[in-house]
C-alpha cells in the first residue's frame, strides 16, 4: 500500500505556528513589547510592498490567534491571487502587545510562501502555450517543506515527491555506486511495491542502454539543450520527459521548447526572494 503523501491541514498550521512562536518567545516573552499598557487595543494593516501572489494568510491569521484568540484578523485576499504593490492583504484589530510580538512571525510566513508562489508564477508564465510544467525539488529548507510545496501549487506549478519514500528516482550517485545502470533499474523494477520509478541519466550513451526497460520517467540532467532536443525525441514514447539543471528565467522557454514533459527547477524553493510585507498601525 501507497503511502498518503502529506496535506496541509489546520494541525500542520497550529502545530509550525506554535513552533515558531516559541522560537521567538522563549524563555520570558517579548521584552520590548512588554513596557506597553496591557489593555492598550490598536488597529493595524498588512500592505504588500511589492507586486506578488499572495500565500501564507492562513499561517497569518494563526499566528496572531494562537497570541490571543480575541485578536480579529481579517484577510483581504485570497492565497494564489496576484496582489499590488501597496495592497493591504489584511486587517488585524486587538491587544497591542499581543498584535507587536505576533507581527514578524506573521510577516514571515506570508514573504515566505508569497515569495515561493511568486517565483514559481514567474517561471510558470515564461513558458506560457508550451505543454510543459514547472516543478519543484526536494531543495527545499529544513522543516519547510511542506509549506514551500503549498507556494509551489499556488504559483501554477507541480509538486515533485515529497520525500525519499515516495517514489524511486535512480540519480548519478546510485550509478556511481552500484556500477551498472541497466542491473540497477532491473532490480528497481522487481521492488517497486507500486511506486513510480524515474531514471536519472546525463548523457545519451546512458540512454541507450537503458531504453526499453518499463519504468515512468527520465529526468535529463544538466544537459545542453541540443542533446535534450535529441534525448526527448528518443525516449518519448516510452517514458515522461523531464530536464534539470541550469534552468533560468532567461533559458526556460527554451528549455520547454525541447518538448520535454516537466521541468523540475530547485531555485524556486532554495533560493527564494522573500515577498515584503510591513505591518503598518
Amino acid at each position: 500500500m501507497i503511502r498518503k503523501k502529506p496535506f496541509l491541514n489546520q494541525k500542520y498550521i497550529k502545530n509550525i505556528v506554535k513552533n515558531a512562536l516559541k522560537e521567538d518567545l522563549y524563555p520570558n516573552g517579548d521584552a520590548t513589547s512588554q513596557q506597553i499598557n496591557n489593555k492598550k487595543k490598536i488597529k493595524a494593516k498588512i500592505i504588500s510592498n511589492q507586486v506578488a501572489i499572495i500565500g501564507g494568510l492562513n499561517f497569518a491569521k494563526e499566528v496572531f490567534k494562537n497570541s490571543d484568540k480575541k485578536i480579529n484578523f481579517r484577510a483581504k485576499t485570497k492565497d494564489g491571487r496576484k496582489i499590488n504593490k501597496g495592497k493591504v492583504v489584511a486587517t488585524i484589530t486587538g491587544n497591542a502587545k499581543k498584535i507587536l510580538e505576533s507581527e514578524r512571525i506573521a510577516l514571515n510566513f506570508l514573504a515566505l510562501i508569497s515569495g515561493t508562489a511568486t517565483i514559481t508564477n514567474k517561471f510558470v508564465n515564461k513558458i506560457k502555450g508550451k505543454s510543459c510544467k514547472i516543478c519543484c525539488t526536494r531543495k527545499t529548507l529544513p522543516n519547510l517543506r511542506l509549506l514551500q510545496k503549498y507556494g509551489v501549487k499556488l504559483g501554477g506549478g507541480l509538486n515533485h515527491r515529497f520525500n525519499l519514500s515516495d517514489e524511486i528516482l535512480i540519480k548519478d550517485n546510485h550509478i556511481a555506486i552500484d556500477g551498472n545502470i541497466r542491473n540497477l533499474i532491473k532490480k528497481a523494477i522487481k521492488n517497486k511495491k507500486g511506486k513510480k520509478i524515474t531514471v536519472e541519466v546525463d548523457n545519451l550513451n546512458q540512454l541507450k542502454k537503458i531504453k526499453g526497460l518499463k519504468f515512468q520517467r527520465l529526468l535529463f540532467d544538466n544537459m545542453s539543450l541540443q542533446k535534450l532536443r535529441k534525448g526527448v525525441k528518443i525516449s518519448k514514447k516510452f517514458y515522461e520527459t523531464e530536464a534539470s539543471g541550469g534552468i533560468t528565467l532567461k533559458n526556460v522557454r527554451e528549455f520547454a521548447s525541447t518538448g520535454v514533459e516537466r521541468l523540475s527547477i530547485g531555485k524556486i524553493t532554495h533560493s527564494v526572494p522573500a515577498i515584503d510585507f510591513k505591518l503598518e498601525i
